[in-house]
């Protein structure tokens, strides 16, 4: 296993709370993670707001403003915030993956993380490769992810200029995580809320776990508080 592995939550302490909400952050971070993943969206006035589905309480996120779309929601707790707001709160405490969900919004997410580089580390990843290198062009030295659901997609991790690569657990193996670290790059693996996988996927060597589950997570391989 390796020395220190990265526990996240997925959205946050989402089985706890409403995911990518400060609420679900705060409570990952409670719970003894490192951090969190969540997703990071483009409004139709061009700001951020951190939200995993195109619609946001049936409002279209991209036909709707920031101050629109957070008017909708029925409490402050279920409010998404936007990506600036979670670099403000965070940067210093917690590491970060920010997933891009959509084109079109790679300068907005370059410009505030570099604004505010978050202390504790952070990558930006994406599903769509055509992010991740744009990403890439705009700013060399961001570090960057490449998400994989499928092996389809899980071909191209060696293709893209990403750190960082982030594999299904149900893509695993013992040999993937071979070649993934002789090429220098890291493998996060997702969304893992089994103890048996959890375990089964430390073993096989993975550097960071993301899971719904953070304080489960956390009592089946330590958090913070025992690394």
């Amino acid at each position: 296993m390796p020395a220190k592995l990265l526990l996240l939550g997925h959205r946050g302490a989402r089985r706890y709370a409403p995911e990518n909400t400060f609420a679900a952050f705060d409570l990952a971070l409670e719970h003894g993670s490192d951090g969190f993943e969540f997703d990071v969206r483009n409004t139709g006035n061009k700001h951020s707001i951190i939200c995993h589905d195109p619609r946001l309480n049936r409002l279209v996120i991209r036909k709707h403003t920031l101050k629109q779309l957070q008017a909708s929601c029925a409490s402050a707790e279920e409010c998404p915030p936007s990506l600036e707001d979670v670099l403000d709160r965070y940067a210093r405490s917690a590491f970060l993956n920010i997933e891009v969900k959509v084109r079109g919004m790679e300068h907005l997410v370059a410009r505030a993380v570099k604004r505010v580089r978050p202390q504790h580390g952070y990558f930006i990843s994406s599903f769509l490769p055509s992010v991740v290198r744009k990403l890439h062009r705009i700013d060399s030295s961001l570090v960057l992810g490449a998400l994989a659901q499928t092996r389809w997609q899980l071909r191209r991790w060696n293709k893209l200029p990403a750190a960082y690569v982030v594999p299904h657990y149900r893509l695993l193996s013992p040999r993937l995580i071979e070649k993934i670290h002789a090429a220098g790059k890291t493998v996060v693996t997702w969304t893992v809320n089994d103890p048996r996988h959890m375990l089964r996927a430390a073993t096989m060597g993975v550097d960071g776990i993301i899971s719904d589950d953070t304080k489960l997570l956390v009592e089946t391989l330590g958090g913070k508080a025992g690394r």
